[in-house]
């Protein structure tokens, strides 16, 4: 839902900093990368258990993800490739991020339920992407759900920076499932129409 509202009120600052990053040279696939490998430090100080520098650190790594997509466009540069790596990348970057949450938990004396709802995240962040893959696969457009990876991201960040983290991992486990479960039932009827 902010995904599909918010990319307009972002697209003119990415627009000029994009200009500024066409100048220098820098691809958009080597973004990507960067992008990820400063995912791998945000999720390195989270299994530190350093929360508040790990939420300012993933506001960071996620408008720098961002950046990959609007030097593409702005240099010309899309290739299906480059969609392919992006895509990848931002799986891991959630991979790593939900790993380096379990790591924490898994050491504390009462982290069993924060280990299973993060779990559980885990679960429906990748079936969010693969109902998407796969109904693209077979000519199926599925964009439904209203708690993608902008959402997601944006209430871990709330989380980690404000130390509401129980909650916040009950809201992810919950709705990351019922977004993948609002994409197996809207592929359901679009297949269904079409019969």
């Amino acid at each position: 839902m902010i995904s599909k509202y918010g990319r307009d009120w972002i697209a003119g600052p990415l627009a000029h900093i994009a200009r500024g990053l066409a100048l220098t040279g820098v691809s958009p696939n080597a973004l990507t990368v960067i992008g990820f490998l400063l995912t791998l430090v945000v999720a390195f100080v989270l299994a530190t258990g350093n929360f508040l520098l790990g939420g300012v650190l993933l506001i960071f790594a996620a408008l720098f993800d961002t950046l990959d997509g609007a030097l593409a466009r702005h240099s010309d540069q899309t290739t299906v490739f480059g969609a392919f790596l992006d895509s990848t990348m931002d799986r891991y970057s959630e991979a790593v991020t939900l790993i380096a949450l379990i790591y924490y938990y898994a050491g504390q004396p009462d982290g069993a339920t924060a280990v299973l709802l993060l779990a559980c995240t885990m679960a429906g962040s990748l079936l969010v992407s693969y109902t998407r893959a796969r109904a693209e696969a077979v000519g199926i457009e599925c964009k439904e759900g209203f708690f993608q990876r902008t959402e997601r991201i944006i209430v871990l960040i709330v989380g980690l920076l404000t130390g509401w983290m129980t909650p916040v991992l009950w809201v992810l486990a919950i709705f990351t499932n019922v977004t993948a479960v609002q994409r197996i039932v809207d592929v359901y009827h679009k297949t269904k129409a079409t019969s």
